[in-house]
C-alpha cells in the first residue's frame, strides 16, 4: 500500500481531503493531510511573515516527524506552489509527484502575477510592504471563491457545495504576493498532472505540457476532490498503479 500526502488548494485546508482521504484510507491506503499555516484550523496563525517558504515547511516538518518516506504527493491548486519546495528539501522521502489541476510556477514567480491578476511590480511592492510589517494580512480569497460558486456553481452536488464553501477561510496575502523560491522546473521526481475540464488553470495545463509532465483528463471542474472523489482517486491509483 502507497502513503499519500495530499497538500489542498487556496482558502482550504487539510479538511477539503475528507472524501478523498475516507476512499483512499478504505482500499488500505495510509494518508496524511496537512493543513499549511494560516489555513484552515490555522487560520488564527495567519501573519504578513507566513510566505511560501513557511508552508514548504510545514509539509517537510510532516514528512520528517511521522518518518515518511516512499511518500506520493498530492497537490492541488495553490499547493502546485509548494510541492517543488518541498520535493528539494526532502526529495529523499518523495516517490512521485502529482498536481490535481494545480499551478505550475517557475522559480521567483509570484502567483498573482502569474496566474494574471496583478503585475509583477505591483506583487513585488506589496511582498516589501509586507515584509516591512504594512499591508492586508489575508487576500480575501475565500470571499472570491465564494462569489465566483455563485455565478458559475460546482459540479456537484448543492448540499457538497454548501459544505465546501462554508469551510473556506482566508490565507496569507504573503504567499501570492511572495516570489516562489523553488519552481516547478527544478522537480527531480516523475510528475503527472491531472486536468479539469471546467477551470482557470488551462494555463497551467499548457505548463504542465511544455515541462512534459503526463496529462490525465478529468470531466469536472476545478473542485473535482470535493465534487468527484471516486473519480479522482481512480486517477491517482491509476497514475500510481495502485488499487
Amino acid at each position: 500500500m502507497t502513503t499519500f500526502v495530499l497538500l489542498h488548494g487556496g482558502g482550504m485546508g487539510g479538511w477539503t481531503w475528507k472524501y478523498v482521504r475516507e476512499l483512499l484510507e478504505a482500499k488500505g491506503h495510509t494518508v496524511y493531510t496537512p493543513t499549511f499555516t494560516g489555513f484552515g484550523e490555522r487560520e488564527h496563525l495567519i501573519s504578513r511573515d507566513v510566505d511560501n517558504a513557511t508552508n514548504v515547511a510545514d509539509v517537510v516538518n510532516v514528512l520528517k516527524y511521522e518518518d515518511l518516506r516512499d511518500v506520493v504527493l498530492v497537490a492541488h491548486s495553490y499547493a502546485g506552489t509548494v510541492a517543488p519546495g518541498v520535493v528539494a528539501a526532502a526529495g529523499d522521502r518523495i516517490r512521485r509527484v502529482i498536481y490535481l489541476d494545480a499551478i505550475v510556477p517557475l522559480s521567483g514567480e509570484r502567483i498573482a502575477a502569474l496566474m494574471g491578476y496583478a503585475k509583477e511590480e505591483e506583487m513585488a511592492g506589496l511582498d516589501a510592504m509586507l515584509a516591512a510589517g504594512e499591508g492586508p494580512i489575508g487576500s480575501g480569497v475565500h470571499e472570491m471563491q465564494r462569489a465566483a460558486a455563485k455565478e458559475h456553481p460546482h459540479i456537484m452536488a448543492p448540499e457538497r457545495q454548501e459544505w465546501l464553501l462554508a469551510n473556506l477561510s482566508d490565507q496569507p496575502m504573503r504567499v501570492t504576493a511572495c516570489a516562489i523560491p523553488v519552481g516547478a522546473e527544478t522537480i527531480g521526481k516523475p510528475v503527472d498532472y491531472i486536468t479539469a475540464q471546467h477551470t482557470v488553470m488551462t494555463a497551467m495545463h499548457d505548463r504542465a505540457r511544455a515541462l512534459g509532465w503526463p496529462l490525465h483528463a478529468h470531466p469536472g471542474d476545478h473542485a473535482l476532490l470535493v465534487g468527484d472523489p471516486e473519480g479522482t482517486v481512480d486517477l491517482i491509483l491509476a497514475i500510481t498503479g495502485e488499487k
